[in-house]
């Protein structure tokens, strides 16, 4: 596991609300950002980020606080090869999510399929109290 160094927002993000943040270890350009789209629900947050060519058990998910940490690694099935042209980023990559939100951490659902990873955050509901005389 790599450890957190630093949290910069990306140019594309909305700089008053600034969910998605582009998070790297010191200055190592490998580490990319996959395209991530975050929306809200009456009851979740989803989190869908395109990523295709992937396994499973080569995605890494945490909540860190109100922080969703979504890393892996795209394994590049044509390495060795000659490029002529190389657009499509392979190896690690990071994006982080800050949930804006309070979310149930218990019934957090992940479904990679059709090459996105759809992550359901539950959020936590309010419950009212009532008092006894």
């Amino acid at each position: 596991m790599l450890s957190l160094l630093s949290a910069v927002p990306t140019e594309s993000d909305d700089p008053e609300a600034a969910w998605v943040l582009d998070i790297r270890w010191g200055n190592n350009p490998t580490i990319w950002r996959p395209p991530t789209d975050v929306f809200e629900t009456d009851e979740a947050l989803i989190v869908r980020v395109e990523i295709a060519g992937m396994r499973t058990e080569d995605f890494y998910l945490r909540l860190d606080g109100q922080t969703l940490i979504i890393s892996g690694v795209r394994r590049d099935p044509d390495i060795g090869s000659a490029y002529h042209r190389l657009e499509i980023p392979f190896g690690q990559f990071q994006v982080a999510v800050i949930l804006p939100v309070a979310i149930d951490e218990e019934q957090v659902e992940a479904e990679y399929r059709d090459g996105f990873l759809r992550i359901t955050l539950p959020k936590r509901g309010t419950h009212t109290v009532s008092i006894g005389s």
